[in-house]
């Protein structure tokens, strides 16, 4: 309105000639600058205005840690799928590490029980899910991206990977729950239970003895997560032999569990909890060989 009254008392020159790039660009720039001058002295209260008209919510606004993590999985990274495969490399490895927690606080439950373990677990177990859900759905859709045959070589992988990690998670709160069962029923195992799962001694051919079983199972997850993270095809060739290592301490956990029951030294309702735990460890050595 200013404008139009300005132009028709003085009448501006350049009214009726054709636009052309510069003069388009100055009179931007001059209507930008101008209009900040005006609006500046109210924008106190053009903010409070964007806020009644505009309300937050409060559930918009507070993110979670766990949200902020899957964060990395934004859909709009899949426009850049080099740059969407590296973060999904690095949410595979939050995965691992949170199945490897899982299961290191689950087997501490068994001599160590507490409520608060119990619920460290849960959510563990709970996060590695929702990583297989969403990081599962996000390589799929990347798949379909024009990817590298490199890249289509680490997709397949990872999506093989987080399938054993999750099983991982799910063997932890098995072996959890076994905890707790101990503990509800004031439970022990005997002396020498007890001595077979954390000090067992094979001996084969009088040659040294061999690890105990949870100390194999701790050696077997560690080396396959760092196989994982590094690639690195060297330190895979001890997964296969420790891997038969824990097969054969397992058997021989419940052979002499067996021997123990037939001499009255264990009960059987023990010996179920045993038997779960040596399994979901023997299972847990059968997911890093894969």
């Amino acid at each position: 309105t200013v404008f139009y009254l300005i132009n028709a008392v003085v009448g501006f020159s350049f009214f009726h000639q054709a636009a052309t790039p510069a003069g388009i660009a100055v009179i931007h720039s001059v209507f930008n600058v101008t209009a900040t001058i005006i609006l500046l002295p109210f924008a106190k209260g053009l903010e409070k205005l964007a806020c009644l008209t505009i309300r937050d919510k409060k559930e918009d606004v507070v993110v979670s840690a766990e949200d902020r993590e899957f964060m990395i999985l934004e859909p709009r990274f899949l426009e850049k799928p080099a740059f969407a495969v590296e973060q999904s490399r690095n949410a595979a490895r939050k995965m691992a590490e949170e199945s490897h927690n899982a299961l290191f606080t689950a087997l501490s439950l068994v001599d160590k029980y507490s409520e608060e373990g119990v619920e460290r677990v849960e959510n563990m177990e709970s996060k590695v899910d929702r990583y297989e859900d969403e990081l599962g759905t996000y390589l799929v859709k990347l798949s379909h991206k024009d990817i590298s045959e490199a890249d289509s070589h680490s997709l397949s992988i990872m999506l093989h990977c987080i399938g054993d990690f999750e099983r991982i998670s799910d063997h932890a709160l098995s072996i959890m729950k076994s905890a707790k069962e101990i503990s509800e029923k004031n439970a022990r195992f005997s002396d020498k239970a007890v001595q077979e799962l954390q000090g067992l001694k094979f001996s084969e051919n009088a040659k040294k003895d061999l690890e105990v079983l949870g100390q194999a199972v701790e050696d077997i997850v560690n080396t396959a997560y760092e196989v994982f993270d590094k690639q690195d095809m060297k330190l895979a060739e001890k997964i296969e032999p420790l891997e038969e290592v824990i097969d054969e301490l397992s058997k021989e956990v419940k052979r002499r569990h067996v021997q123990r029951l037939r001499n009255g030294e264990c009960t059987i309702e023990m010996g179920f909890i045993l038997s779960d735990i040596t399994t979901c460890l023997e299972r847990v050595a059968d997911h890093c060989s894969n």
